[in-house]
């Protein structure tokens, strides 16, 4: 049985590929379960993801999602969705017109109300995790907690801050987006949000530096109160 995916962990595997541009945009018409309602005509499947022609209202469309099991000929639903132009495919050595990265997919409608479900960003606190952990600052860093508390001071600066590697999501718009904690809080925020050019794995104690951004709006929902942009591992 299919099942419902967040746009960001979708991600993940998928865009390994690069993107030689880019459009913001929620995939049209996925109002109603007639809207969201298409019929597989195409199943490509590659390493990490699965790409799918669709005919939806007459018209032949792109979707990808995480890989898993697709029948040529049956009935899908989805909803929201990422459009993406000129996508390029390294592995299958092809290029996408058009493709739309899915945020959910299902084999019965999807209520749409209760599916946007976005654990990577800090508009849904609950669905992480704060660790046991005791991680200690090096000279001249911040803790998470004192970032979260005096974030005003420290927005548009650039600041050091080290921390234990909780989740990896790469190259999702040009860049890799690490989550980090070290232990410490600030209310219900202990989970810090990086974009990077590195690539570490989950559990990794790494110090990074990088510029501090507040109330950041990257679209689709995905709202980032802190968020360290720009970051390099700092040796």
């Amino acid at each position: 049985m299919l099942t419902k995916i967040n746009l960001f962990i979708m991600l993940v595997a998928m865009l390994t590929s690069s993107c030689q541009e880019s459009n913001s945009s929620a995939a049209s018409g996925q109002s109603g379960n007639e809207d969201q309602k298409a019929i597989v005509k195409e199943v490509i499947q590659t390493t990490s993801y699965t790409y799918l022609r669709i005919e939806k209202n007459k018209e032949d469309l792109w979707l990808a999602v995480i890989k898993q099991d697709f029948t040529q000929g049956s009935v899908i639903y989805y909803s929201g969705g990422l459009k993406m132009t000129n996508f390029e495919s390294p592995e299958l050595k092809r290029t996408f017109e058009t493709v739309y990265f899915v945020q959910n997919i299902s084999n019965s409608p999807i209520d749409v109300n209760s599916s946007m479900n976005m654990p990577d960003s800090h508009t849904k606190k609950a669905a992480l995790k704060k660790l046991d952990i005791q991680i200690s600052q090096p000279a001249g860093a911040v803790s998470i907690g004192e970032l979260y508390e005096k974030r005003e001071a420290y927005s548009g600066k650039k600041i050091t801050v080290r921390g234990q590697v909780t989740k990896v999501n790469t190259s999702i718009m040009g860049r890799n987006w690490i989550h980090i904690q070290d232990g410490t809080s600030s209310g219900e925020s202990f989970d810090l949000t990086i974009t990077t050019d590195h690539q570490p794995k989950d559990g990794d104690i790494i110090t990074y530096s990088g510029i501090l951004n507040l109330n950041k709006d990257f679209g689709m929902g995905y709202f980032f109160a802190v968020i360290m942009e720009e970051a390099k591992m700092v040796d």
